[in-house]
């Protein structure tokens, strides 16, 4: 009746059971044309509850004023929405088998997922109150899906030698991992001391995936990852589109249709716009490709960038619920719930760059200069300007990321950076190629003034040349004057 999918390559059909039920053995890493799988994004869309309701919460305790019950349950909820899935994201991307049972496993995450949305409010409101933690129904839909990942590990030790010391890593530390948060839910303890009693569990949490794979490195798929980061991150780009019309829809009903609503939708729309762009401008997944051993410092660093952009969403709800004076902030403090995620995301996103494809000093100026503009809106709405042109000048900050990246030397298409280039060379042993910058001759001396100045020294791109290992730079020149540049690479080595 239904047709199924291929589960890539996989082990035969365990004997006895049903033919769909497959022995988890892993899947290909190099397997062409992977991609998503319709149930791996119906799981992502079951995280917009828990986004959208924790930014509502959030929401309404900052404009109210109460930033502490704001910040920690933003920050306690969305770490475990945001980190079940990455948990499952990656078991699915290196042993996904698509039968009956995984099937299951995953609709039973879904369950989990919702009971943690469920969760949400009364961890939010027992802080306020500043009584001890209400996380009773946030644990029990986080335990749901922590236990069908037992199941979903347990399948892979009994199915696969190679990987099977890897799972019981994985089986052993998700486990003290959910009996001490069972614990933590069941005990009647304050917030001081649930504090420290939560850090020893996200050092089990986050250390757990860190001694499992060193015991075997299982099967992900680089681009595969790539795709299933981009799906929630574009996910939760979708809060601020929502944070847009809501705080649009507020100024609309406050003063109708005026100059100060189409501004203030312009400009949250650009910085959504603008977010999405400085995200997919990286080549992530042939960075992974070629150097996997990266993936972890770029997959744990994604916990701050997803709450960033979740955070950025819900800091346009405290603009709206501002605009229509529900709450008693004042206008710098609802500027800076938007600019505050707005800078930790850039500042996120480039570090996240410079860690896979080497450091790119144009794009750190124009990231610094993002942060000192969001910084100053910050400044002058708190001593009285408007808080829509405000959103206004924020927008200078990522829209300005945007043009100095597109500024940079474009290779051909579907190629990746030049960056990215140089350090997939660098990974595969391979002797990198060398850019040989040239200008105008009238513009000679104006370049050699630029490579002389601190300016001019402080914007430079990596580049690889001669001996594997050893870095040298080149001058800003060519991403100034793309036309003038030429290159020359080594025939044969290098997988750019």
């Amino acid at each position: 009746m239904f047709e199924h999918r291929n589960p890539g390559t996989v082990g035969p059909p365990i004997a006895g059971a049903a033919a769909a039920l497959r022995r988890m053995t892993g899947r290909d890493p190099h397997e062409q044309g992977r991609a998503a799988t319709t149930l791996e994004l119906f799981f992502d869309l079951t995280f917009v509850v828990v986004f959208s309701l924790t930014g509502v919460q959030f929401a309404d305790y900052m404009a109210e004023g109460r930033y502490e019950a704001a910040l920690v349950g933003f920050g306690f909820c969305g770490f475990a929405a945001v980190w079940a899935w990455i948990n499952f994201s990656w078991m699915a991307s290196a042993f996904d088998t698509d039968d009956w049972l995984f099937r299951i496993t995953t609709m039973l995450q879904m369950f989990g997922v919702c009971i943690m949305a469920l969760g949400c409010e009364p961890v939010f409101a027992s802080l306020a109150e500043h009584e001890r933690p209400n996380n009773r129904v946030l644990v029990l839909g986080y335990v749901v899906m922590r236990a069908a990942m037992l199941i979903q590990w347990a399948r892979v030790a009994a199915s696969s030698r190679e990987y099977r010391p890897a799972a019981v890593r994985y089986i052993v530390t998700i486990s003290i991992a959910q009996l001490g948060w069972i614990a933590a839910a069941l005990a009647d303890v304050p917030l001081s001391a649930l504090a420290p009693i939560a850090v020893v569990l996200y050092v089990v949490e986050l250390g757990g995936p860190v001694l499992a794979e060193r015991a075997c490195r299982t099967p992900w798929h680089a681009h595969h990852m790539a795709e299933r980061y981009g799906l929630l991150t574009i996910i939760t780009l979708g809060e601020g589109i929502v944070g847009t019309v809501t705080a649009l829809q507020a100024v609309v009903g406050e003063q109708g249709w005026s100059v100060d609503a189409a501004l203030l939708g312009v400009a949250a729309l650009a910085i959504n716009l603008a977010m999405w762009w400085v995200y997919f401008g990286v080549p992530v997944g042939r960075a992974l490709h070629a150097a996997p051993r990266r993936g972890f410092g770029w997959g744990y660093g994604h916990i701050v960038i997803f709450l960033a952009v979740a955070a950025f969403g819900a800091g346009l709800h405290v603009a709206a619920l501002h605009v229509e004076h529900h709450g008693s902030i004042r206008g710098g403090v609802v500027m800076a719930a938007i600019a505050v995620p707005l800078a930790v995301f850039l500042v996120s996103v480039f570090v996240m760059s410079t860690y896979l494809t080497g450091y790119d000093g144009g794009c750190a100026l124009g990231v610094a200069v993002g942060v000192v503009v969001l910084a100053l809106a910050v400044v002058w709405v708190h001593i009285g300007l408007s808080l829509v042109v405000g959103l206004a000048i924020a927008a200078v900050a990522p829209v300005l990321t945007v043009v100095v990246d597109e500024a940079g030397v474009r290779p051909a298409a579907n190629s990746g950076s030049h960056v990215w280039k140089a350090r997939a060379r660098r990974a595969d042993g391979a002797v990198a190629f060398r850019s040989a910058p040239r200008g105008p001759a009238g513009l000679r001396p104006v370049r050699r003034w630029w490579a002389g100045s601190w300016i001019g020294r402080g914007i430079r791109v990596p580049e690889w040349t001669g001996r594997v290992g050893r870095n040298r730079t080149s001058s800003a020149w060519n991403r100034l004057f793309p036309h003038t540049a030429t290159r020359t690479e080594p025939s044969g080595g290098g997988n750019g």
